[in-house]
Order: C-alpha cells, then sequence, then structure tokens
C-alpha cells in the first residue's frame, strides 16, 4: 500500500531558517514525522540515524572521525543519544559558518535543549513538531469525518499515511515508548509502575496537576512522581499549562495543568475501545479539551514560535480554559465539548472580562458544533476552526 505524503505546515519556517543559521534542531514526539519531514525538504543531504547501534557506537566512539564523513553537514536523528557530538558540531560550524550544515532531530526535548544552549546557543534554531493539526490533516486527506472520529483517533500522521488502526497503533506505540525512551531518559527499575502512572495520568488530562493524589494513587514517593512527570513532558507525552500570573487582584491557583499532546494517546490509555464511547464518556469534556489545547499549541509551533497559552483560575473557582498572551493584550478561550451553545457557556468569559477590563479585547468559545456566530461580543468556534487564533 502506497503511503499519502503529508504536507506538514512546519516546512517554511524550517526552509526560511536552515538559509539564516546553520544548525536547526527539530523535535517533538516520537512518530510525530520529524524524520519524514526533514528527509523531504534537504533530500540531498545525508541522513543518519543514531538509532542503529553501528552509527551510535561510532559516533561515541570518535565523534571527530564520525563528523569527518560529512563535511558539508548532515542529518542527524535522535542526535540526543550521543550528545557530546554537540561540542564538536559546534568546533565545525564556528569554522565553517555556512546555514543549513547539520539538521538535527530528538524526540526528548530537555535533554537535547540543555545540551543545545551549553554548546550551541546563538548558532541553533529550535522547532517543535507535534503530530498533526486539523488543518493538515484536512488538507492532505481532504474532509474529517466526526469528532468522535478525531478525537478516538488522534493525530499521529501513519494512522493517516499509512491507514493504522489506533487499537494496533497505540498499545505498539506505548510499548515502544517504554522501552526506548523512558529507559533512556532514566533508569526506571519497575516499568509496569511506570505504565499505571502514565494511565493515572491520562485520566487527570486536563486537570490540576496534583503531585500528592498521584502518589498515592501510583503508591510511589511525591519526588518520583515529580521525575516521572519530567520525563512524560521531556519525551512530549504531556504538556504543563500554568496559570497566568496577573491576578486583577484576587487569589489564583499555582498548580499547573496537565495535558496529553494527542488526544488518541490518551483514549487508548483510558482503554476507549471504539469513538462512539466518546460521547458518553465522564471524560469527554477533558478529551476535548486535550484536543482543543493541543491543536492551539500546534498553531504556535508551526510557526516557529514559543507557546503563549496559559489558563486563569481564581481560589473560588472561576476558570478560564486557555489564556492567550499577545503582550498587552489578553485573549481568553473557553472550551465547551457541547455541540449545542447554552447561556451557561459564557458565565466564565463575562467574569472574567468584567475584571479583565481593556487587557481584553477578543474573547472566544470553542465548541464541538459546526457553526461559527457571535454572542455579546464573544467570538463563537467550531472544533475545526481553533486554528485562527
Amino acid at each position: 500500500m502506497m503511503n499519502v505524503m503529508i504536507k506538514r505546515s512546519l516546512t517554511k519556517k524550517l526552509e526560511y531558517l536552515s538559509k539564516k543559521y546553520p544548525v536547526v534542531s527539530v523535535v517533538g514526539p516520537r512518530q510525530s514525522g520529524k524524520t519524514t519531514l526533514i528527509k523531504n525538504v534537504f533530500k540531498n543531504k545525508p541522513y543518519v540515524s543514531l538509532e542503529i547501534p553501528e552509527m551510535l557506537a561510532y559516533a561515541e566512539n570518535d565523534p571527530r572521525g564520525f563528523l569527518n564523513e560529512y563535511p558539508k553537514g548532515a542529518i542527524l536523528d535522535e542526535v540526543q543519544r550521543s550528545p557530546h557530538l554537540f561540542s564538536y558540531i559546534q568546533g565545525i560550524v564556528d569554522d565553517i559558518n555556512k546555514p543549513g550544515m547539520f539538521i538535527l532531530s530528538g524526540s526528548q526535548h530537555f535533554l537535547l535543549l540543555e545540551k543545545i544552549t551549553q554548546t550551541l546557543a546563538g548558532r541553533v534554531a529550535l522547532l517543535n513538531l507535534l503530530p498533526l493539526s486539523i488543518d493538515e490533516l484536512i488538507s492532505s486527506v481532504g474532509k474529517v469525518t466526526s469528532l468522535e472520529e478525531i478525537l478516538f483517533k488522534g493525530m499521529y500522521p501513519r494512522l493517516y499515511s499509512s491507514k493504522i488502526n489506533p487499537l494496533d497503533f497505540y498499545p505498539s506505540y506505548i510499548q515502544t515508548y517504554l522501552e526506548r525512551d523512558v529507559r533512556s531518559i532514566k533508569n526506571i527499575e519497575n516499568l509496569n509502575s511506570f505504565q499505571k502512572f502514565i494511565k493515572m495520568c491520562a485520566g487527570r488530562s486536563g486537570q490540576l496537576l496534583n503531585l500528592s493524589s498521584l502518589s498515592i494513587d501510583c503508591g510511589v514517593s511525591h519526588n518520583t512522581i515529580k521525575s516521572w512527570i519530567s520525563i512524560l513532558e521531556a519525551s512530549f507525552i504531556i504538556y504543563l499549562l500554568y496559570p497566568h500570573h496577573k491576578n486583577f487582584n484576587k487569589r489564583l491557583v499555582k498548580m499547573p495543568k496537565l495535558y496529553f499532546l494527542d488526544s488518541g494517546l490518551m483514549c487508548s490509555l483510558l482503554e476507549i475501545k471504539k469513538k462512539n464511547q466518546i460521547q458518553s464518556h465522564p471524560l469527554r469534556g477533558n478529551i476535548f479539551e486535550t484536543f482543543i489545547v493541543s491543536e492551539l499549541l500546534k498553531c504556535r509551533f508551526n510557526k516557529g514560535s514559543r507557546a503563549n497559552l496559559y489558563f486563569w483560575r481564581d481560589k473560588v473557582g472561576h476558570e478560564i480554559d486557555c489564556i492567550l498572551d499577545k503582550g498587552l493584550n489578553l485573549t481568553p478561550v473557553e472550551i465547551k465539548s457541547g455541540k449545542t451553545i447554552n447561556s451557561e457557556m459564557f458565565k466564565n468569559i463575562e467574569y472574567w472580562r468584567k475584571i479583565a477590563g481593556k487587557t481584553s479585547k477578543d474573547s472566544y468559545l470553542i465548541y464541538g458544533g459546526n457553526d461559527s456566530q457571535k454572542r455579546n461580543g464573544i467570538n463563537i468556534l467550531p472544533w475545526k476552526d481553533c486554528n485562527i487564533l
């Protein structure tokens, strides 16, 4: 079966930055399409995967000799497996000073970022590639089906390009993640406990991150949970959304909210076996919110921009699901999975607009329906159109 080529929105930014910087780094979760994207953009550049044991051994044992094999530069995939290569790459690009020499990719964010900031500061452009955005999916495969199917299936490219059943894809994905990525980040003795922890996190996506509660439910220490959260964050399984600092003289919560970066992976960990189960699932709202927050992040990352997303919640329960910080302007976004608009959906935005005053010019409600509207100055967007933010 021939695979469908899916055009990625990050392509233009990747091409542009490769003409400005000697090193460009593309990081994102395993199977998000990094290798496919980079190989397609840099067709004439040698490709080396450091997941191949012989290549990794060469890079580890003789980094200078390894890089000498590629005098004009190369694509180095899963480069975080040989982090001391960065120092040698620094020496090469300082000597030659030619844009687009090395294209680095990896499925671990903070390990890669830490080494890059130490050795390649000012020489490297950093890009994030998450799974497909709804825009990329629609432009590649045409009309999408139901919201429930999208939530259930998730957005990893191979699900669409190779038409893989999510019931086959995600269990293998999780097993590969546990055996390769988790072990390479931290030596966890009991992977069964870690897998239970991931499932517990899936049940908390869209909620405040309560380390003590997770510690009790998983039967491990508070510090262990903190360490494990860092692993999930570093490997792009979850994203921590932090509260916005603007308090408007209200006492605010300080804990971040935990979100999975893909609703399909979340559904798999929740043991959802059919898309129809989502309609009546007790966590339907959380699954939908997880999907939308991920889409809003993709909108930023696909432009090469940093995330500007926060949430806002005071101590008495008033909450805005997402705040887009645009400098002088804060844009509140409420996320509701319901397909029918009702007045209850606007209460938090209306409250927030009163206390925010002139700092808020636009406000949005993203919901599970299909029609765009405007009510009381609030823009109502269907889930497919959340990219306009």
